[in-house]
C-alpha cells in the first residue's frame, strides 16, 4: 500500500493555464496531475508538488503570469 504524503496542489481554471503551468513549473518540481476529488477547479488538471515548493512554483506562476485558481494542501 502506498503511502499518502502531504503535497501542496495548484489549481486551473483553463487547460491552457494547466499546460503553460507545467512548462513553467517541470524544471522546478513536481507533476500534472488529475484534480483531486477532495477538491473543484474548472480545469481537470493541477500542478501537484512537495509543500517546500509552494513559494518558488506560486513566484515561477506569477512572474509568467499565469493565474492560479486555488492552492491547498492535501494528503496524496
Amino acid at each position: 500500500m502506498i503511502r499518502k504524503q502531504e503535497r501542496v496542489v495548484f489549481t486551473f481554471h483553463t487547460t491552457t493555464d494547466a499546460m503553460a503551468a507545467e512548462i513553467q513549473c517541470k524544471d522546478l518540481g513536481g507533476r500534472m496531475i488529475p484534480v483531486p476529488g477532495e477538491i473543484t477547479a474548472d480545469c481537470g488538471l493541477a500542478w501537484c508538488a512537495e509543500p517546500q515548493l509552494e513559494e518558488v512554483l506560486r513566484s515561477a506562476l506569477n512572474t509568467a503570469g499565469i493565474p492560479v485558481q486555488g492552492v491547498y494542501r492535501l494528503m496524496i
